[in-house]
């Protein structure tokens, strides 16, 4: 299994830096190169801001972070990443810039290089097709902040070899990170369910059947969350989270995007989140299946389709998400039939079979 000393990390927005951060402070050097110079430059400023904070806190001793600091350097162009173990993508979710980006890399690196994307909804698969070698390229999906949240979904493409996916296994553990096995699908293992989670909450909105604030109170009784759907789309940004959930548009229209939505992140604003007042106990309960529906038939399909296990999804719900009530326990403490009954409504509106997983509730190993 190859042995990585070295990552090369190209892109330098707030996942890049994030990423750079997690790496250096774990042992292994980095190269950062950004199209803009400056932009790489900022980052391990920003590295450098995050570490102090750390020592200030007595989470790291300052030692450690003048270590982590000289682990980090600039590179002047993509050839300088020759020299990388692995390189990791962390630019623009653009398949035709990406694409471009693979066939360069794949001009410039050794052919033993491992090579990753950092892409939250695009398909492994398909960007592999712009590899050299595609058999060393795979799927590592970081969830911000990166330079804390412990989940990276490693996703097997098609032609991803074993040894490429043990490889970024050992990375991702090497790093303090815990890794999450997933099959190359449309939303991998857990935006497949939190997108329809935050879209079902839209589509509250688009009913009228509750307001922002309702739903984000109601949310914690739902699945535990620690943040409501809209505060937690006004970190990542609507727009980001419009943009995640078109993606996953080829798996139906149950995952198409709600109109409040579209009009919130096309206008790139935030959602306005008022006070709650008293939630009458009816509209409480709706909320809250909602809410439900949305992550449970997406859990459920994914685990139809082998996405990943129902021990990864809870682990990835819990961690990365902050997810108290994570949905394959959640399903197995409800029930087979209150499963169902939350399920009906969707499935009678979308015309979607019954998943075969729903024979599962109650047992699912998680």
């Amino acid at each position: 299994m190859k042995e990585i000393r070295t990552v090369g990390i190209v892109g330098t927005g707030t996942m890049g830096t994030g990423i750079a951060t997690n790496v250096a402070q774990h042992g292994i050097a980095v190269r950062l190169y950004d199209a803009r110079p400056e932009a790489a430059q900022a980052a391990i400023a920003q590295a450098k801001a995050f570490w102090a904070k750390s020592v200030e806190r007595g989470r790291l001793a300052a030692a450690a972070a003048e270590e982590a600091a000289g682990r980090l350097a600039v590179a002047s162009g993509l050839g300088e990443l020759a020299g990388a173990d692995l390189v990791i993508e962390a630019i623009f979710e653009d398949f035709e810039l990406k694409a471009r980006l693979f066939e360069e890399l794949s001009r410039l690196l050794p052919a033993d290089t491992l090579i990753a994307t950092n892409t939250s909804c695009l398909r492994v698969s398909e960007l592999a097709r712009h590899v050299a070698r595609p058999e060393r390229f795979l799927g590592l999906h970081y969830f911000s902040p990166a330079q804390i949240n412990p989940i990276v979904e490693v996703v097997r493409g098609e032609a991803t070899a074993p040894a490429t996916v043990e490889a970024g296994l050992a990375f991702c553990r090497a790093t303090g990170k815990k890794p999450i096995t997933c099959k190359d699908a449309y939303g991998f293992a857990i935006n497949r369910f939190f997108c329809p989670y935050t879209n079902e909450a839209c589509r509250l909105l688009d009913e009228g059947l509750a307001s922002t604030a309702e739903v984000d109170a109601v949310a914690e009784e739902a699945v535990g969350a620690a943040a409501g759907p809209f505060r937690v789309q006004n970190l990542i940004k609507p727009r980001i989270n419009l943009h995640a959930i078109r993606n996953l548009a080829p798996l139906g229209p149950f995952y198409a995007p709600a109109r409040s939505l579209i009009e919130v992140g096309e206008a790139d604003r935030n959602w306005e989140i008022g006070e709650v007042g008293e939630i009458p106990p009816e509209r409480r309960a709706a909320i809250r299946d909602r809410l439900r529906l949305g992550v449970f038939l997406a859990v459920l399909q994914e685990l139809d389709e082998g996405v990943a296990v129902p021990a990864d999804i809870d682990t990835g719900a819990r961690e990365a998400l902050r997810f108290a009530k994570p949905p394959c326990a959640l399903m197995n403490e409800l029930g087979r039939a209150e499963v169902e009954r939350i399920l009906a409504p969707a499935l009678a509106r979308y015309g979607l079979p019954r998943p075969a997983s729903l024979d599962r509730v109650g047992h699912l190993t998680s």
